[in-house]
């Protein structure tokens, strides 16, 4: 596999429900993953197709040519990256800091995106991010660099 430093992580978050049963996301300096997604996540264990989204800041960017303010997290996104890992397969196994994570499939859309602006989930159709689940256990820093 020929991988090439293309980046950094962002932001991380995780989703949490609060109070009313919202979800919320939380911005960390850190987060914990396993096999079972991201640690103190509200979507760990749940399924592991689905278990860590990873967003790129282009798609915020298309967002805010379009008029759109979104907050980063917006997307519910786990790990933000500054480069762009859309054209990854599933299958394709790619680095952050240390650890090994593996795609499992595109993003769907999410109506949620709709309570941000209603032409969101239509815009960011094929950029809102894509799924991938962890090969090898550990921590994700913001700042870490990622290989692809």
């Amino acid at each position: 596999m020929n991988i090439q430093q293309t980046g950094k992580v962002l932001k991380l978050f995780i989703s949490i429900k609060n109070d009313t049963g919202e979800t919320k996301s939380i911005e960390k300096n850190d987060i914990h993953v396993d096999g079972n997604g991201v640690i103190n996540d509200k979507f760990y264990s749940k399924d592991p197709h689905r278990s860590i989204l990873i967003s790129s800041i282009q798609s915020y960017q298309i967002a805010q040519e379009n008029n759109i303010d979104m907050p980063y997290g917006s997307l519910g996104e786990n790990i933000l990256m500054e480069c762009n890992p859309y054209h990854l397969q599933a299958g394709d196994q790619f680095k952050v800091g240390n650890l090994t994570l593996e795609i499992t499939q595109n993003c769907t859309l999410c109506k949620g995106l709709s309570k941000v602006d209603s032409k969101a989930p239509k815009l960011l159709k094929d950029h809102r991010g894509i799924f991938a689940k962890t090969v090898t256990d550990g921590q994700i820093n913001v700042g870490d660099d990622v290989y692809i």
